[in-house]
């Protein structure tokens, strides 16, 4: 897993107070996380498990996760699988808190 320091920090609340980021700075924080991907202007990432049990238990780390940092990402939910994605909704657009939340994810699937 690559090291990253973005899951080390918080979201800042944004409600449409800040820019979106920059092409060269979506690219750079892209670097740092594992396997996510830039779609229709969103990051995601699709996570894979053994069983629905698993699966479930992601998805309620990943929303506590997103309770906690008050940043939530769109869940689509399968047997074996999860994707997700980020987009801050506020700016049309993706901020720091996007790749902040992907990487405390990230960090979490390496428990």
């Amino acid at each position: 897993m690559k090291t990253c320091d973005l899951s080390q920090k918080n979201c800042k609340p944004c409600e449409g107070g800040v820019p979106a980021l920059s092409k060269d700075t979506v690219t750079m924080n892209l670097s740092k996380l594992n396997g996510w991907k830039l779609e229709n202007g969103k990051i995601a990432k699709t996570f894979k498990f053994k069983d629905y049990y698993r699966t479930m238990a992601f998805v309620n780390a990943t929303a506590w996760i997103s309770n906690k940092e008050n940043h939530h990402p769109d869940l689509e939910v399968s047997y074996g699988s999860c994707r997700v994605s980020y987009i801050t909704h506020a700016i049309n657009g993706l901020s720091e808190n996007d790749f902040i939340c992907a990487a405390k994810i990230d960090a979490l699937m390496a428990l």
